[in-house]
């Protein structure tokens, strides 16, 4: 046995067992870290290229209502008043909205997905809310596409009312639910006129004076039938927090004086509030937005009414990208304006076609605005 080494003898010398050892345990951790790289690359694929049952949502092209848009490839103006004098305009009413990258059978992946959820310009939403169950892409294409129309029309009648023209606002009935207060007592095609003897003119103007009446005793409804005027009664039902009487409604107007709204390939019932400031613009002397961009969005009802709207974090940014300085949102979409403002943008609530358009006026002129609500002091 050497107890010593002798001549030649190196302990330093490396061990080749060892050696070989790490080696190996060096190739087993690259082995298993580019096996989980390519797992991982996998997995990232899949979620890439797996439909998530989501869209997501955009803001979409921003029209300026003072301006002119393209109809079968020819640049005309977006409202326009063929037969009235009408006045020079300056700056922009800019209305917004948004568009769907998905649609049934073609959704986004679940990275797409994962990237709008953390993106304030855009949202991911249930596949449904956009698609409801049941009905077509063409079915929806039209409701929007009468949406749109029926949103002009009642444009027209808040701006008309608002300038002070007077001319018939029938409230007309589409249809009548089974089983509900209407059924056997008001008729497809009979013209609501009043609730208790309170004159009905606009949709907003039945639902209010139903909710007025509550849902303890009968009202009366005064109806026009076949030219003929008649009274009938019916006891609203509750629907939420809402008084019914269970009928589908419609707008019908006479208008006094020809107004055009020319939009292609837009649906929904989000523009009614510009177009409606758009045309008390183009009949009032003076530039409105004194040359500033002014931005919107709300419904409208015949009344001057200001609805609420779907979309709004992302009209915000829309507004944003088509260098508006100034933006007014339905006041029923307060909720979800606070904290979602871009910078550089100041938002105004309003509930009517006369608060906006005072909002936008008082703009114009360059005066204080500071005492016009914000969505804060709505929701606060």
């Amino acid at each position: 046995m050497t107890l010593f080494g002798g001549p030649g003898d190196d302990r330093s010398a490396p061990d080749p067992t060892s050696e070989r050892v790490e080696v190996a345990r060096r190739s087993r951790r690259e082995r298993i870290g580019w096996t989980a790289v390519a797992i991982a690359a996998v997995i990232g694929l899949a979620l890439a290229l797996l439909p998530s049952p989501y869209v997501i949502q955009q803001a979409g092209p921003v029209y300026d209502t003072l301006g002119t848009t393209e109809v079968d490839g020819e640049e005309v103006p977006l409202i326009e008043v063929p037969d009235e004098e009408t006045f020079p305009t300056e700056g922009s009413l800019d209305l917004l909205t948004v568009s769907a990258i998905g649609r049934p059978g073609a959704t986004p992946g679940w990275l797409d997905v994962a990237a709008a959820w953390i993106d304030p310009r855009r949202a991911a939403l249930p596949l449904e809310v956009l698609y409801p169950p049941g009905l077509s892409t063409e079915d929806r294409d039209a409701a929007n596409e009468a949406q749109m129309v029926d949103s002009q029309q009642d444009a027209i009648a808040a701006a008309l009312v608002e300038l002070g023209y007077d001319f018939p606002r029938e409230v007309v009935v589409q249809g009548v639910g089974e089983g509900m207060p209407a059924d056997g007592v008001i008729e497809e095609g009979d013209v609501i006129r009043s609730v208790d003897g309170a004159e009905v003119n606009s949709v907003d103007e039945l639902r209010t004076a139903l909710g007025e009446h509550g849902t303890d005793s009968p009202a009366e409804i005064g109806i026009v039938r076949d030219g003929e005027a008649l009274t009938v009664e019916a006891t609203p039902a509750a629907n939420g927090a809402s008084a019914v009487l269970g009928v589908g409604v419609r707008m019908r107007y006479e208008f006094p004086i020809d107004v055009e709204i020319q939009l292609n390939d837009v649906g929904g019932p989000s523009a009614g509030m510009m177009f409606a400031l758009g045309i008390v613009d183009t009949l009032t002397p003076g530039a409105m937005t004194g040359g500033e961009d002014v931005a919107g969005t709300g419904t409208i009802d015949s009344d001057g009414t200001v609805g609420s709207i779907g979309g709004i974090r992302q009209k915000l940014w829309g507004a944003l990208d088509a260098d508006a300085d100034w933006f007014l949102a339905p006041e029923a979409n307060c909720d979800e304006v606070v904290g979602n403002v871009p910078d550089g943008l100041e938002v105004f609530a309003v509930g009517t076609l006369e608060e906006a358009r005072t909002v936008v006026e008082t703009i114009g002129e360059g005066g204080d605005t500071s005492a016009f609500r914000s969505c804060e002091s709505v929701v606060g």
